[in-house]
């Protein structure tokens, strides 16, 4: 989420809104000039308004989360919507069910602090304001709460089309989870949302609402990856990361040199040294590190000066959740440790490289009978 600025931190969430996002306020302003620049004010208020009712509804899926041990990142927001950035993904129904149907579930209870306030206001309650226009409106604190109730519907509606990864998708893949294996409530439900997402863009080629178009694509396109994700997961959590990390690399002392890091660089294939005093494992040097070290010109520095901290894995977790992991911490390589010590490094490269092999070696044996054992397969395919 490049472009994206922080704005707000709340519970430990940052609060982060993408640049494109001026793009939709100057247009709901420009829809409302025909009344003048107090129209455009107005247009532009009635567009913050929704997008503050869009912040909560993330907030609400970030807060349940939060509610299960699950750590969230950022909250970003964008022209077609919000997006609550979770650590970690869950595998548990209740879970997921709890968490898809928060984020409504405030919408419900924005439009139940709304309706009464109308009521104060003596505006009568009705829908018909969710298409306000210009052309039949009155710039009044009545006529915007009655648009926010009827947008506010909306985004109830739309987001419990049972499309993954809508809500209403997450919700059905939670509910079929509640009677399947996860991997096959999400193969149904990832299906569901690529078979709606079709007809949805379809049907915005049809009418000529290009929103509606790339909404369909980023359905399309996001169930996609929910349904590779999981895939991969069946495939990363048959395997160890001790059976996998490579046990025989490259180390370095505390008292090598960067010129040292160069040299291996550029006569082996490995991109990341752990630095040892004895066993005892400091850190690790990256070849950014080193390129970073190079572009500041800094001479030949202790690689000690240079090194970062990663997480410390434990040999019997699985590549799936040792992925898990390095997401959570924002970071690229792990330090894999066993009850004697520092075992070796494993990075997302590598995570990547196995998954690929181990993938192929799952795929139905020859004709000859010959089948290639996953761990001997990936400790090979990492062992660089």
């Amino acid at each position: 989420m490049g472009w994206s600025y922080r704005i707000a931190t709340v519970r430990g969430i940052a609060l982060r809104v993408h640049a494109t996002f001026a793009f939709i306020v100057l247009i709901a302003a420009a829809n409302w000039a025909s009344l003048g620049v107090a129209g455009m004010a107005f247009g532009a208020a009635l567009i913050l308004l929704l997008f503050a009712c869009v912040t909560l509804h993330e907030f609400g899926h970030a807060v349940a989360a939060q509610r299960y041990g699950i750590p969230v990142r950022e909250i970003v927001l964008l022209p077609i919507g919000g997006i609550a950035f979770l650590g970690r993904a869950t595998r548990h129904p209740v879970q997921e069910l709890v968490i898809a149907a928060a984020g409504p579930a405030v919408n419900v209870a924005i439009i139940v602090l709304l309706v009464p306030a109308l009521a104060l206001l003596d505006e009568p309650f009705s829908l018909a304001p969710a298409m306000l226009r210009p052309d039949h409106a009155t710039l009044s604190l009545g006529q915007a709460l009655q648009w926010l109730v009827g947008a506010n519907v909306s985004l109830i509606l739309f987001n419990l089309i049972p499309a993954f990864p809508l809500d209403g998708g997450r919700m059905l893949r939670g509910a079929l989870g509640l009677f399947a294996d996860w991997s096959t409530a999400t193969r149904w439900a990832t299906g569901v949302g690529r078979g709606l997402a079709l007809a949805m863009g379809a049907w915005g080629v049809i009418t000529g609402q290009f929103m509606l178009v790339l909404i369909a694509v980023i359905i399309f396109a996001a169930a996609g990856q929910t349904a590779a994700d999981e895939r991969s997961h069946a495939v990363l959590s048959t395997q160890l990361v001790g059976d996998a990390c490579n046990r025989h690399a490259i180390v370095l002392g505390e008292d090598d040199r960067v010129g040292t890091v160069i040299r291996y660089l550029l006569t082996s294939y490995q991109p990341d040294f752990a630095v040892l005093r004895g066993g005892q494992f400091l850190g690790v040097v990256r070849r950014s590190h080193v390129l970073q070290a190079l572009a500041r010109q800094s001479g030949d520095r202790r690689v000690t000066e240079i090194m970062a901290g990663c997480p410390a894995v434990p040999a019997y977790l699985t590549l799936d959740d040792t992925r898990r992991v390095l997401g959570e911490a924002g970071t690229a390589v792990a330090a894999v440790f066993d009850e004697h010590g520092f075992v070796g490094l494993v990075s997302l490269e590598d995570i990547a490289e196995a998954e690929s092999i181990l993938a192929f070696a799952r795929q139905p044996a020859p004709s000859s009978g010959v089948r290639l054992r996953p761990a001997a397969v990936a400790s090979e395919s990492m062992a660089r």
